[in-house]
């Protein structure tokens, strides 16, 4: 009984609003660090256009920055496991997203 009391204790209520649930799409992340801080921008990239707006800041310590790239790292590894290797771009080749996102040229 005192440890059910004790792990109750302990426990975090998060709540997710609907809003936040919808999630914010970014297909670019942009890594800054001080040495207090590790900033990491979300950008929506679109075909065709020269401005992107950064959609999602995340402002992290250094310590937590850390645990996020573990938990990244486990997290692609059980993906990969279940789904197959995540193609990565060829080694010395270009690692920028291709303004096209590699479908077909538009014609008119």
């Amino acid at each position: 009984m005192e440890e059910k009391q004790k792990q109750k204790k302990n426990q975090i209520n998060i709540e997710l609003r609907e809003e936040v649930a919808q999630g914010t799409y970014a297909n670019l992340a942009i890594i800054t660090h001080s040495t207090s801080e590790f900033v990491l921008d979300f950008v929506r990239v679109m075909p065709g256009v020269t401005k992107a707006d950064v959609k999602s800041r995340i402002i992290l310590t250094p310590e937590h920055a850390k645990r996020l790239l573990h938990a990244l790292k486990d997290n692609v590894e059980k993906f990969e496991s279940v789904h197959g290797k995540i193609k990565e771009p060829e080694p010395g080749g270009n690692p920028a997203m291709p303004m096209n996102f590699g479908g077909p040229a538009a014609q008119a």
